[in-house]
Formats: C-alpha cells, structure tokens, sequence
C-alpha cells in the first residue's frame, strides 16, 4: 500500500474543510481549479506533516484531531445542536490545514515545502506535479481567490506558520550540514 493512502482520509478532509470555508464564486471549471489547488497544498502539508510510513500509519489509528477549534476560529462553528452529522469533519488536521493554508498564501513558502519533499518517503517512484500550488496562473488566483486570500485565511495558517518555517529551516540546515 503506498504510503500516501494512510492520509489519504486527512488530505479529502482537510481539503474539503478548507474547500466549505473559502468557497469558490465560480463555476464548475473554478471549483475543479480550487479543488486542485486545495488538494495540492493539503497534500504537501500533510507528507510535510507525516512524513514517514510510521507517521502516517500512527495518525491513521488515532486519528487528526477534527475540524472543532478551525471551525470555531472561523466563525464556521459547526458543533451547535442543529449541525448535521459528518464523520469527514473527524479526520480533518488542523496543523496540516493551517500549514496548507500558508502554502496558499505565499507562493516561496509552497515552493520552498516542495522542494523539501524531494527525498522523502511519499515521493519515492512517483512524481508529483504541483504546478497549481507553486506557480499559480491567473485563471488559478481568481477561480481560488477565497482560498488564496492572505487576509482571510491568516487566522488559520497564522495558527502552526511557525512550526512550518521551523520545520522548513531544519531541512534547510540539515542539507546544509550534509
């Protein structure tokens, strides 16, 4: 089983969190390219996240956390007695959602977590393409402007940014000591 389908649950999840909270204006075209574009910074901050077999395996039996706190901060609160019941709301990883969300927002940011993907354990016999992410076109920015909008998503990525750049900075200075 490829390593990526432990979080595979976490990478749907937390897309669509993010996917329901900044919504896409457009049509069916804009959503497919927000969908992407989701699906793409979701995926690098969670192989970011969990970035061995041991990782992945350990957060698919205990599961991420859920959706309550992103929810709350928000104002999306979806935990009052008329919220409906939806288990994907379970599996969403508010660290892989904040560290997604500063992927969208800053361009050198995403490009530098790609480049740290290159030697781990998800990327191994695959190559991913996450032109999207990295090199958004104008058709891009505006089908996700929500979703790509510094202001409204800095109460999520400003959350777990710091870990992010710490952790981008380690792999930095590990390649720097190798």
């Amino acid at each position: 089983m490829p390593l990526s389908a432990d979080i595979s649950p976490v990478i749907a999840a937390t897309a669509q969190w993010l996917l329901r909270s900044y919504p896409v204006t457009g049509g069916a075209f804009d959503t497919a390219l927000a969908q992407a574009q989701a699906r793409q910074a979701v995926t690098v901050a969670a192989w970011l996240r969990y970035p061995t077999a041991a990782d992945a395996a350990l957060v698919a039996l205990v599961g991420p956390g859920g959706a309550a706190r992103l929810d709350w901060l928000t104002g999306a609160d979806a935990s009052g007695p008329d919220a409906p019941e939806e288990a994907w709301r379970s599996w969403v990883d508010e660290v892989v959602a904040s560290w997604a969300a500063c992927l969208l927002t800053a361009p050198g940011l995403a490009e530098d977590a790609v480049a740290a993907l290159a030697d781990g354990e998800h990327v191994t016999e695959v190559s991913p393409d996450f032109r999207r992410l990295t090199h958004p076109d104008e058709r891009d920015r505006r089908a996700a402007a929500l979703l790509r909008h510094p202001d409204l998503l800095a109460p999520v990525a400003d959350l777990h940014r710091a870990a992010l750049v710490r952790h981008l900075d380690g792999d930095r200075l590990d390649a720097d000591c190798a």
